[in-house]
């Protein structure tokens, strides 16, 4: 069987040498005798995974210490829910950033516990950039600032963070995550879905500072309360096992290759060849702005609509797949998140070119 070049945007591509060691593993976990489907998650040898899982992260990302790290489910949308039945408190108000259609998802979402004041946004330009520290208009007295620092339809990407003062910043960094160092102690809260950089769909993680759980809503379900997950290692009900230890064999990966550092300098080396192909090439265009363009999903559009079809098709006989735009904005979008190869790049960049010559 020859493997494809996996465009998707989640769930995404995995490292071929991880999905390796899956399939090796699988019946027999380290002489265990079974798969980790297959194991009690109270049992010593998941504990021993989910540990090694948490302490990789914790040094991938340079956790500080009074840092919580949770391995939830329900996904990002859930703690779309989570994040204001917890970190509220007192106050009634929350600002967030809205530059896309998960931030849209998120905010509504809170006005079902909160006032939220749109702090800023880019729907007036159909989401093509994220806006500017100086345009954001924020509220000192809210209860967290929420943004998504990376936007899967609209390829957009903030590539500064957000002041907020004294306000946690509170970001979903679902699409982006693991793709380049951040300092985690500027955040009051990271979480995201695990789809796209880190493993399979199943698994959410949520990185909390620790004076901001403890107090929720009241009639906030057991469930949707950070602390009971905190106080029993993300083992207060069973997590989802087998998506914490493929996300732990992602974590060893990057770290055996020199950590975020590294994969940064990758992700930029690849993206910046694929939008030089968009822009140099007058057969294809990139509808967002510049400055805000993401390093994970790229969103083009050819010259003549009437042969995105033909491109598809001739793109999936080449072994690209997966190229076509979100529904909402049509197009093509290449997700280009970090188990991407070089040669993938150079393949799409390639079958770009070919394409153009042929039909431009």
């Amino acid at each position: 069987m020859s493997r494809v070049f996996n465009f998707s945007a989640g769930p995404a591509a995995l490292p071929q040498s991880v999905l390796e060691q899956v399939r090796d593993e699988m019946l027999d976990w380290q002489g265990e005798g079974m798969s980790v489907m297959e194991m009690s998650h109270r049992g010593k040898a998941f504990v021993s995974i989910l540990e090694q899982t948490e302490a990789d992260l914790r040094e991938l990302l340079a956790i500080p210490n009074n840092y919580k790290v949770l391995f939830l489910q329900g996904g990002a949308s859930a703690q779309f829910s989570m994040v204001p039945m917890n970190l509220l408190k007192d106050k009634t108000n929350a600002d967030y950033i809205n530059t896309g259609s998960w931030s849209k998802k998120a905010i509504a979402e809170a006005k079902k516990y909160c006032e939220v004041n749109v702090a800023g946004g880019s729907a007036d330009v159909n989401f093509s950039r994220v806006p500017t520290q100086q345009e954001l208009q924020l509220d000192p007295q809210a209860a967290y600032l929420h943004f998504t620092s990376n936007n899967t339809i609209f390829g957009t990407e903030f590539h500064y963070l957000p002041e907020s003062g004294d306000v946690p910043l509170v970001c979903d960094a679902s699409s982006n995550i693991l793709s380049k160092p951040i300092d985690v102690s500027k955040y009051g809260l990271i979480y995201a879905g695990a789809q796209k950089n880190i493993g399979p769909a199943g698994v959410t993680i949520v990185i909390v500072r620790d004076d901001l759980i403890g107090t929720v809503l009241p009639g906030t379900p057991t469930m949707f309360d950070y602390q009971p997950h905190a106080d029993n290692d993300s083992c207060y009900n069973t997590p989802p096992t087998f998506g914490v230890y493929v996300a732990g064999l992602v974590f060893r990966k990057l770290l055996s290759e020199g950590g975020l550092a590294q994969i940064e300098a990758r992700n930029v080396r690849q993206s910046e060849t694929l939008y030089k192909m968009i822009d140099g090439n007058g057969f294809y265009d990139c509808p967002t702005e510049q400055a805000s363009r993401s390093r994970m999903n790229v969103p083009f559009t050819l010259a003549n609509a009437e042969l995105d079809g033909l491109f598809l098709q001739e793109a999936g006989a080449a072994g690209l797949v997966t190229l076509k735009g979100h529904r909402s904005v049509g197009g093509m979008r290449a997700s280009i998140y970090n188990a991407m190869p070089d040669e993938g790049i150079a393949a799409l960049v390639s079958f770009m070119a070919d394409f153009s010559s042929r039909h431009g």
